[in-house]
Order: structure tokens, then sequence, then C-alpha cells
């Protein structure tokens, strides 16, 4: 098992961490967060530095995740990435032993696909992206860096998400939708 440092201890990383623990390629050594937070715990799982402290983990050949959740701006995610890229770390790509993802499709480093997601042929997923729990991603998508698929979203076959974007929880995309970069759609919403 890969040891795997997780930044950010907030409610999004307890959803990961439950998800990890299901995964048998990743060990996670311990969690980043803010200097008020270290020696915390979340979920048992010791708050262990900053992100001061990525380059250390880096050189040790950790892997990382980021775990700070998205809704209005993919700015912080897209620091903290950049932060371990620069530092030479390498980042896991994590999938929920519940979810379904062809294998005819394509989900780059950095993502996270949550319990009983489905990802069908031909899909294919950017970098540092959330795909969260109960999402329907259908054929032949294209969602691109640093986005959030929120809780229970479809999105349709051919539909294609412009990276840094946000879909909201129980959202509908209908097929071949091209949606622009930093795209905000809020939950619930119907999208032709």
């Amino acid at each position: 098992m890969e040891k795997l440092i997780l930044i950010g201890g907030g409610g999004h990383c307890k959803s990961c961490i439950d998800v990890i623990e299901g995964v048998k390629d990743f060990e996670i050594a311990g969690i980043l967060d803010t200097p008020d937070k270290v020696g915390t715990e979340v979920l048992g799982y010791k708050i262990i530095g900053t992100d001061n402290d990525i380059g250390s983990y880096a050189k040790q050949g950790y892997y990382f995740l980021i775990t700070v959740g998205q809704i209005k701006s993919a700015d912080l995610r897209i620091k903290l990435y950049e932060k371990v890229k620069n530092a030479g770390g390498k980042f896991a790509t994590v999938i929920s032993p519940r979810a379904y993802v062809s294998k005819h499709a394509c989900i780059e480093e950095g993502t996270i696909v949550m319990h009983d997601v489905l990802i069908n042929a031909g899909a294919k997923i950017g970098k540092n992206c959330i795909i969260n729990t109960k999402a329907l991603i259908e054929h032949e998508c294209i969602i691109k860096d640093n986005c959030h698929i929120a809780v229970g979203a479809v999105i349709a076959g051919e539909v294609e998400i412009g990276e840094n974007s946000f879909v909201g929880a129980n959202t509908t995309i209908v097929q071949c939708v091209k949606l622009p970069s930093k795209a905000f759609i809020k939950a619930g919403s119907l999208v032709k």
C-alpha cells in the first residue's frame, strides 16, 4: 500500500476518508491543514502539518490527495494542486470500490470517485476533480480539470464541462451540452 497524505481536514475530508478506507491501494499517513488544527484528528487520522510541509512529504515519496471541498470556486484546490506539483509530489487517483467505472473511461490524477458513482464508456475525467456520491457520468462525457460534480448529478451523453466548474446536487445536464470554464450550476438545475 502506498502512503497517502490528505490536504484539508474539513467535511469533504471525512467523506474522502470513508472512500479511501475501502481502497486497497492507499494507506492514510496523515492530514495537512491550518496551523491551529495540527495535533487534532479527523476520524482517527492525525493532522500532522500544514501545506508548508508538502515539499518534505513529496521528497519522501508520499502520494497526495486534495480533500478540500469545492463549491463557489476551485481556486484553493488549484493552488494546492500546483503546490504539490511544484514540489515534485505524486497524486493518488482514488475510486470507491462501490463505484462503477467503465474500462473504456479515463480518470486522471488527483481525482476522487465517491461511492455509488457510475462512469460510462468513453468518458474522460480530468485532474483534481471530485465526482461525488451517486453522480452519473454518461458515455463520451468530458469533465475537464478541477471540477466538482456534486451528489446525485446526472450528466447525459457527450456533455463537455469546462475546467474549474461546479455542478450542484441533483442537477441534470441533457446530452451534448457544452459548459464553459468556471461554470456554476446550482443544485436541482435542469440544463438543456
